[in-house]
Order: structure tokens, then C-alpha cells, then sequence
């Protein structure tokens, strides 16, 4: 053997330890959670996901509802933000909404939440998921933003000058043609900011109040989230409170394999 084969061998060997050094965090923390869900299942019983009082129930349907409240007012100023800016990229204003969204995910999520602490829940003078919501929608804002931006820069400068060609005005251009062909990619920036909006803690502990003995009845009303949950129960001494949290945690990490299995569907390599 060669001296450039020795080498090649020793830095794929590197290579794939180095790897195998980086994911095995990962799945340690995945196969815990599975593991620790599974046994606080078989101890609890499965209604405990259906139980009101004692039970995960308001929890998940606090994150559910956050979520999409979230998506909703968070999707839809990032997909305007996104479309300005990939439309109009010379722009000062676009120059501006592109270095403020940026260093939105510079911001501790913690303070986004202890603002809409300050502008909503102390003028309305109770929590809500509302409040809730719009500090998750400040989350998720830049990372939906940058993917329709993104994928609206991705599509050929070619396929808008063929609709101009044939008498197409600019908005039917942008969203007859240019919105179509960029959807995937889109898409798949609206599933990574949901599931950025349902894994979050911080925001929430300033927000919508952790109400766990009844299930939200309006936006207006307290509520709880399975993060907070989590956070929170984990830190109780009582064992049957640690099994609440890690069958939250099971709960969520479905959630999520099944968010990055929509997402890996959508992004695959779309051929122009």
C-alpha cells in the first residue's frame, strides 16, 4: 500500500469516527426518551394522554393550538417579508427587513417572550395563548422567512421571463409561476417553523400561564404547552410528575420524526 492510499483510508477512518463521535449524542438522547416514554406509558397507563386533570391532555392541546396560531400569524408576515425581499433585493427596505430578521435569531428566545410579557399580557392583565403565540410567531419568523426567500431566489431567472414574454403582469408572474415552482421549498419552511414553534420553552414561561387542570376554552384564556410541561414537571420531586414529562417527551419527539419525515418528502432535488 501506497503512502496517498494510507492516507485516504486514515482520513475516511477519521471522517467516520468523527461522525459516528457526533450522532451518537443524538441517538443516545432519542433512544432515553423512547425508553423512559415507553416505561412511564406501561406505568401510567395510556390515558393518561386523555386525562384533563393529572394527564397531558391540556398540555398537547395547548401546543397544538400554539402551534397553528403561531404558523398562522408567523407564516404569514414571513412569507410577505420573504416575497419583498427575493422581489425586490436592491431595496432599503428589504436591506433593513433582511439584517432585522437575521438578528432576530440572534435574540434569547426568553426575551422575545418577556416582550410580549410587557406589550400584551400586562395591558390585558392575564395570560393567554394568544400572548403565547405571537412571542412562538417572533421565533419562527426568520427561519420561515430565509426558506421562502430562499426558495423563491432557487427558481431560473428564466421561467419569469417567459411569463413576461407572453403578457403576464409581475404579481402573476410571482405568484402564477414563481410561487408554484418554489412551493416544496416553501412548504417545507413553514413545517420547520411549526416544529421550531412546538419545541419551545422559553417564550412560553412569560406568556400563557400553565394552566394544566382544564383545557383552554378561547385564545384569550390561559393555557399550557408540552415544552413548559416538560420543563417544569422535571423538576418536581414526585416520581409521578417525572413520568408525565417523559411521556410528554415522547409525544413531542413523534411530533417531530413525523414533521422531518413530511420536510425530508418535500425537499427532495426538484429538477428544473
Amino acid at each position: 500500500m501506497d503512502a496517498r492510499s494510507l492516507k485516504e483510508k486514515i482520513f475516511l477512518v477519521t471522517i467516520f469516527a468523527l461522525t459516528a463521535l457526533g450522532v451518537t449524542p443524538v441517538f443516545y438522547v432519542l433512544a432515553s426518551v423512547i425508553y423512559k416514554g415507553i416505561e412511564a406509558f406501561t406505568r401510567r397507563g395510556i390515558g393518561i394522554i386523555v386525562k384533563v386533570n393529572g394527564g397531558i391532555l391540556p398540555a398537547i392541546m395547548g401546543s397544538f393550538a400554539l402551534s397553528i396560531l403561531s404558523t398562522v400569524i408567523g407564516v404569514v408576515l414571513a412569507f410577505v417579508a420573504g416575497l419583498f425581499v427575493a422581489e425586490f433585493p436592491n431595496s432599503r427596505i428589504s436591506k433593513i427587513t433582511k439584517v432585522a430578521s437575521r438578528s432576530l435569531l440572534e435574540v434569547p428566545t426568553v426575551l422575545l417572550g418577556m416582550l410580549v410579557y410587557i406589550l400584551l399580557v400586562v395591558p390585558t392583565g392575564h395570560f393567554s395563548l394568544l400572548a403565547g403565540a405571537i412571542a412562538l410567531a417572533l421565533v419562527m419568523l426568520p427561519y420561515v422567512m430565509v426558506h421562502v426567500e430562499q426558495a423563491l431566489e432557487s427558481v431560473p431567472q428564466i421561467y419569469r421571463e417567459a411569463g413576461y414574454s407572453i403578457g403576464m403582469s409581475r404579481a402573476q408572474v410571482l405568484f402564477g409561476i414563481t410561487v408554484g415552482i418554489a412551493k416544496r421549498g416553501i412548504a417545507s419552511g413553514i413545517l420547520m417553523g411549526f416544529a421550531k414553534a412546538m419545541g419551545e420553552t422559553a417564550p412560553l414561561l412569560f406568556t400563557i400561564g400553565a394552566a394544566r387542570s382544564s383545557l383552554p376554552c378561547s385564545i384569550m384564556s390561559p393555557g399550557d404547552a408540552v415544552p413548559l410541561m416538560i420543563f417544569q414537571y422535571a423538576q418536581m420531586p414526585q416520581e409521578y410528575y417525572h413520568d408525565l414529562a417523559w411521556a410528554g417527551s415522547l409525544v413531542l419527539v413523534i411530533v417531530f420524526l413525523l414533521v422531518f419525515v413530511i420536510v425530508r418528502k418535500l425537499i427532495k432535488e426538484v429538477k428544473y
